[in-house]
């Protein structure tokens, strides 16, 4: 009975699923964090897939194995396959300048021609988060080490790439999906812009094989984590929301939205889309699909920020803002807490408006902080939509899913039912999924059945559209005051 390993190295921890891999049962599981912050030392992620293995009991019995990973960050590599300076995360916002300069210059100094080019180019318009702009920021700041800069991989490439023994033994590999999200790889055409790279980073640099969905990647290198045999087929991996969706199963027409470090709406399309406001990124996912996305940076952290503020645990929150009237009797929460990527406000802040004597309570501060981290996703899932893209189904993952308020008030202002399935780990359980599917050599992913099915809320036939239309007030409001 073959047995599979699935990695998700997160924003915030490295964690490891085993599963059988004709069934996907779960046999054992382990995890470790990784350090806070917006660049962190790649080796930091070594270490934790070593203490997420060592606490999951080894990988002896272990024929496949495929890492799923946070998207876009910069890790720098030299000649001798050595890290240039720590790597830059895809949340870290020093780049917002350098997306904007390198918009303009595609399109010659008009920011909308620029735009345009971007999307046609490569399916997304430069943001902070994309690789590409971590590159011109780097050039422009630190000359001296992006003259150095041999290769550039993103955080699942790297530690595939050690898996396989690192320089002198293995190639740097990617996916369609990973690579989709560095601002220099298309969709479109399958293939990388190297003239892209080398208008963020000054001059060119190698970028890793794009593999296919089911080709294997390599082999790993026998001992380099607890039981590691050399035998053990490494497949391309994934981006960690492509892999997420690989575990759901996601086909066309279904969405998923995930409340994690970042909020994302994905959907799985036939076709790839082309936003020129840059809403919409057009990404691949990793079975030869699309996964056209919206991407919010606060999520999951405006429930934690609000438990801090109210002095709650994230049950007693969720009792409260359940105990509020929908609309919080007026109070509105924009949760910009670190900047935000869409809309592209990367130096704005969040705000609380609408505050009178009677309205601020704490049940009213819970409700508000729900329904403005669920406004921002309503407003991505809309411009998916509006990508032309059929939303049929939608399934509502990640920590913040755990939420019983986040539950209840999610498909009001979706507008949409919502399904919550078991909570687990869907992006390791994806990159264990391609592992079983590398490792099969099928034409398509296997069927793992779910052991529990997903409980369903349904839209209320009042539904809470005057919720939607107050927050965009309030958006809109906030952002002209910080403009001034």
């Amino acid at each position: 009975m073959a047995r599979v390993a699935g990695i998700d190295s997160s924003t915030q921890s490295c964690k490891v699923v085993i599963r059988d891999a004709d069934t996907g049962a779960l046999v054992r599981s382990g995890r470790a964090p990784h350090p806070e912050g917006t660049e962190v030392a790649p080796e930091h992620w070594w270490r934790a897939l070593q203490a997420a293995v060592d606490e999951a009991g080894g990988l002896d019995d272990v024929a496949a194995i495929s890492v799923g990973g946070q998207q876009h960050g910069m890790v720098a590599l030299d000649g001798e396959g050595e890290v240039v300076r720590d790597a830059l995360l895809w949340n870290d916002t020093r780049s917002a300048g350098a997306a904007l300069d390198l918009i303009r210059d595609l399109g010659d100094g008009d920011a909308a021609a620029g735009a345009t080019a971007w999307v046609e180019a490569v399916g997304v318009v430069p943001v902070a988060s994309f690789t590409v702009t971590k590159l011109r920021w780097l050039a422009e700041h630190e000359p001296e080490h992006a003259e150095r800069v041999a290769a550039v991989a993103l955080p699942h490439d790297w530690l595939t790439w050690r898996l396989a023994g690192g320089a002198g033994h293995a190639q740097l590999t990617t996916d369609r999906s990973d690579a989709s999200g560095t601002g220099y790889w298309s969709p479109h055409t399958e293939a990388y812009r190297p003239d892209l790279l080398e208008l963020g980073l000054g001059h060119a640099a190698v970028t890793p094989l794009v593999v296919d969905p089911a080709e294997p990647a390599g082999t790993a290198r026998a001992g380099l984590l607890a039981g590691l045999r050399g035998d053990v087929v490494l497949g391309p991996g994934a981006g960690d929301n492509a892999a997420a969706a690989l575990a759901l199963g996601l086909a066309p027409g279904e969405v998923a939205v995930s409340i994690g470090t970042s909020g994302v709406v994905s959907a799985v399309s036939e076709r790839p889309t082309a936003d020129p406001a840059g809403l919409v990124a057009g990404f691949a996912d990793a079975t030869g699909h699309f996964l056209p996305l919206v991407c919010t940076l606060n999520a999951s952290r405006v429930l934690d920020a609000a438990c801090r503020l109210l002095a709650v645990d994230h049950a007693e929150l969720a009792r409260l803002a359940l105990s509020a009237p929908s609309g919080a009797d007026g109070l509105v929460l924009v949760p910009y807490l670190e900047g935000e990527r869409t809309p592209n406000r990367p130096d704005d802040m969040g705000a609380l408006h609408g505050l009178r004597p009677d309205n601020l309570t704490p049940a009213n501060l819970a409700r508000a902080a729900v329904e403005g981290l669920l406004c921002g996703l309503a407003d991505g899932l809309d411009e998916i939509r509006g990508q032309g893209v059929e939303v049929r189904r939608l399934q509502l993952i990640g920590g913040g899913a755990r939420s019983e308020a986040v539950q209840h008030i999610a498909p009001g202002l979706l507008g949409v039912d919502v399904e919550v399935p078991p909570a687990g780990e869907y992006v390791a359980d994806g990159a264990a999924r391609q592992a079983a599917w590398v490792l099969a050599g099928g034409e398509r992913p296997p069927v793992w059945e779910a052991a529990t099915e997903p409980a369903v809320h349904r839209v209320a036939s009042h539904g809470s559209g005057f919720v939607r239309e107050r927050y965009a007030e309030v958006r809109e409001l906030t952002a002209r005051r910080w403009d001034r």
